[in-house]
């Protein structure tokens, strides 16, 4: 399957010491020309010499449109995070 259109973003979510959390949006044709996107967020480890220790991704994919695509550049909005 080719993927001649694609657009990925990734934000920084956190970071500490050896660790990083993202969230993820990809939007893609597939080689018909349908229409998906897949986001969610990963978590990265590193070991002591930084290579990649562990990741875990959740990601979910979704049909769409294209009039439902995002327009270049990063996402709309910055993560809420809320703490008790």
């Amino acid at each position: 399957m080719s993927e001649p259109s694609c657009r990925l973003t990734a934000d920084l979510w956190a970071f500490h010491e050896n660790r990083v959390a993202l969230r993820h949006s990809y939007e893609r044709h597939d080689g018909s020309g349908r229409w998906f996107r897949s986001y969610g967020n990963e978590d990265w480890e590193f070991d002591e010499h930084g290579p990649t220790q562990r990741r875990f991704a959740c990601t979910n994919d979704l049909p769409g449109d294209e009039a439902d695509a995002s327009p270049p550049g990063p996402f709309s909005a910055a993560p809420t995070i809320i703490r008790d």
